[in-house]
């Protein structure tokens, strides 16, 4: 036998043009050459706004001989908010939950104290704001070391995701888990802040670090992955504020 993996060969490109449809039934559909693709469970390619469904339309359009999924991350996102949130809300209500209760912005370092005082400032102004406008109050400790949060805020946290369409929540639920924090998952649906913006807040101890020492290949070749993940964070919900 071979020790080299199988390659799965991806899917040609069968359509002419990949355009967002008018509404029907409430939802906007992704037409390639006027029919609508399916989901893994057999679901019409359909989104809340015409905006998002030609982010989605877009991607498609953008393939050229074959059909690459890695590289349609708002394809795929769709099609977790088609087929799975709507059976599991409860469940992803509390992983949002979950998030938030281990979230990053509440983990603070003991020194040098311009990282104390650039943490205080930058991730204390997101805390502040995810009390003020959804009433969800996370304490910060200083450490690593896991510290609960009271159970009154991961009860309204998971109420508040609760309240989301499918398509809120299965966003929210992708960028907490992308950046570790709940905090800037909903920063970010609330356009609070930018995609990149919400990165580097999630970075900012390794951004810290790397002024002071200079830059980790790994660690770049990393972060500008996860900014391309970011930014379609970005566009999807600004896409579903539409």
């Amino acid at each position: 036998m071979s020790d080299k993996p199988d390659l799965i060969e991806k899917p040609r490109r069968f359509y002419k043009a990949a355009t967002a449809g008018e509404a029907k039934d409430g939802l906007f559909p992704v037409l390639l050459d006027g029919r609508t693709p399916k989901s893994p469970q057999k679901k019409p390619l359909a989104l809340p706004t015409q905006a998002l469904a030609q982010v989605v339309a877009d991607e498609w359009e953008a393939q050229e001989k074959v059909i690459d999924s890695t590289a349609m991350p708002a394809t795929r996102l769709a099609f977790t908010a088609i087929d799975r949130i709507a059976e599991t809300r409860a469940e992803v209500a509390r992983e949002v939950a979950a998030y938030a209760g281990s979230d990053l912005l509440c983990y603070r370092a003991d020194g040098p104290t311009p990282l104390i005082e650039r943490q205080a400032r930058e991730w204390g102004a997101m805390l502040d704001w995810a009390k003020a406008e959804h009433g969800v109050a996370l304490e910060p400790v200083t450490g690593i070391i896991h510290a609960p949060q009271p159970p009154a805020t991961l009860a309204a946290v998971e109420a508040l995701a609760l309240r989301l369409d499918d398509f809120s929540l299965a966003g929210v639920a992708y960028a907490a888990g992308l950046l570790g924090s709940t905090v800037l998952a909903l920063a970010l649906r609330a356009g609070r802040v930018t995609g990149q913006k919400a990165l580097d807040l999630s970075r900012l101890d390794e951004i810290f670090q790397a002024e002071q020492w200079g830059d980790d290949h790994e660690a770049v070749t990393r972060a500008a992955n996860l900014a391309v993940e970011a930014a379609v964070l970005e566009r999807w919900f600004a896409a579903l504020r539409r």
